[in-house]
């Protein structure tokens, strides 16, 4: 085999690779500029930008690669898509509904690119924006606070005409300006609350991202 042959792109190549770049560039824009400004969870960044990826190239190699077995490929697709977005459920804690709604946004657009490849590509770049367009609307229009749970030791100022004071306790240990809290589960045997603290700013005070509490210690919450 020439050497020139072996390093040669084919035309379906470049034009999987256009598409993986306005896949990734999709990506970047809707979990950088829009996801993670606001939330600022870098667990969650960095499973949504490689994800994406993956997706793309399974879904591809699927559909074009397998295209010579014909009525088999329909049947792979079917079952290679069920398994896609059956990897929603492979976290071991529960997600919350925001992560899972970009989850599923990150894995729409990757599977519209990627079997999109026949599509005119003025047009598959025209939904990637309608798409980006309907994320950065809804992420406007909410303007959602950040949010944190925590356990709280000085479970005598939980009672409301003590609100004042639990507020101003809060933003002394937190460092933060508090807007509301919410209170959960109270263990008197413990002396313990578990509490919803939303405060002013984005998310990157001191407050850590990580929830260190167990399903059982957060279901009556």
């Amino acid at each position: 085999m020439d050497i020139m042959d072996f390093f040669s792109l084919s035309p379906d190549f470049l034009v999987m690779f256009s598409r993986l770049l306005l896949n990734v560039l999709a990506t970047f824009i809707i979990i950088d500029r829009m996801y993670y400004r606001k939330s600022h969870r870098r667990d969650f960044y960095f499973t949504f930008m490689l994800i994406p990826i993956a997706i793309f190239f399974i879904v591809f190699f699927m559909i074009f690669v397998l295209e010579d077995m014909k009525g088999k490929t329909s049947m792979g697709v079917g079952i290679g898509l069920f398994g896609i977005f059956s990897i929603m459920r492979y976290r071991t804690d529960t997600m919350p509904v925001r992560e899972m709604t970009y989850l599923f946004v990150i894995t729409a657009v990757s599977l519209v690119n990627a079997v999109s490849v026949g599509a005119p590509f003025f047009e598959v770049v025209i939904t990637n924006a309608i798409i980006i367009l309907a994320v950065w609307l809804c992420e406007q229009r909410l303007k959602t606070r950040p949010t944190r749970i925590i356990q709280y030791d000085r479970i005598e100022l939980i009672t409301p005409e003590r609100r004042p004071e639990l507020i101003a306790d809060l933003e002394k240990r937190l460092g933060v300006k508090v807007v509301k809290v919410d209170i959960g589960a109270i263990d008197f045997l413990r002396d313990m609350a578990m509490i919803r603290v939303s405060y002013e700013g984005d998310d990157t005070t001191s407050i850590g991202s990580e929830l260190k509490l167990s399903k059982d210690q957060l279901k009556e919450f």
